[in-house]
């Protein structure tokens, strides 16, 4: 009964910390980053509707909801902004209010679980 417990305790742990996995850090180098981004000029160039939140409490989901953390260690993610769009794993587009934000395509979603 106790094996089961833990195990339950395991999932749970592990499911929370997906349902927050859009804590991110910006690094300096791309070599530190686990997803490189670039930043279109256009929604319709996008992967990825990012929509910045102010509170942590509000970054839920893989849905776009961003919160920028000030240290590595409190992200789930980190990412790196780099210059050109050939050398990026993902192209988002910032947008202006929380409803916008989201997946056009998800092939590459599973880069922020």
């Amino acid at each position: 009964m106790s094996v089961l417990k833990i195990q339950f305790s395991a999932i749970l742990i592990f499911s929370s910390s997906l349902l927050f996995a859009q804590k991110v850090f910006s690094v300096d180098y791309a070599s530190q980053a686990e997803v490189k981004v670039f930043v279109v000029d256009y929604e319709s160039q996008t992967d990825l509707n990012v929509y910045k939140v102010d509170y942590e409490s509000q970054a839920k989901g893989n849905e776009g909801l961003w919160y920028f953390v000030n240290y590595k260690s409190l992200s789930d993610k980190t990412i790196y902004f780099v210059d050109y769009q050939s050398q990026a794993d993902v192209l988002v587009y910032f947008v202006e209010y929380e409803s916008q934000a989201g997946w056009l395509k998800n092939i590459k979603k599973y880069l922020f679980y």
